[in-house]
């Protein structure tokens, strides 16, 4: 019965991975769009990297959900979201990445690592038909 599909079912897939990877990094990005990213330079400067990286948040928050969300440059935008996903890891969740949550178990970065990896599955498929960059993109 799956092999019965058509092929647009695909197509109808990744643009649940969009909405999906898209709509909740935003809104991430909108919270740091209110609040800001200076909080971030400390998380920087302990590694040895300049505060302005922390500007680089509102791309892979903001820039980049959106378009993933539009289907435009989608695969570089994700990976652009990948990116700063293992930033985040990286520079405030490190110490748990081989932790268990207390409450209800599971990893403790799990949300973190699944956007991550629910963006480098967009990278590697693309954006599909539904969007408006149904051309070719840079990466493709």
């Amino acid at each position: 019965m799956i092999g019965r599909f058509p092929a647009r079912s695909d197509d109808a897939g990744k643009l649940v991975l969009r909405l999906a990877v898209g709509g909740i990094i935003l809104f991430h990005g909108l919270f740091k769009l209110t609040h800001g990213v200076e909080w971030i330079r400390q998380p920087l400067g302990d590694l040895g990297l300049p505060g302005m990286l922390a500007y680089g948040a509102y791309l892979g928050e903001i820039v980049a959900p959106v378009l993933i969300l539009a289907g435009y440059w989608a695969r570089l935008a994700a990976l652009f979201v990948a990116f700063n996903m293992l930033m985040a890891i990286v520079l405030v969740l490190r110490q748990q990445v081989f932790a268990v949550k207390e409450m209800g178990g599971g990893w403790a970065i799990e949300l973190e690592a699944l956007l991550l990896l629910a963006s480098l599955a967009l990278f590697f498929t693309g954006a599909g038909r539904y969007g408006i960059g149904r051309g070719r993109t840079p990466l493709d």
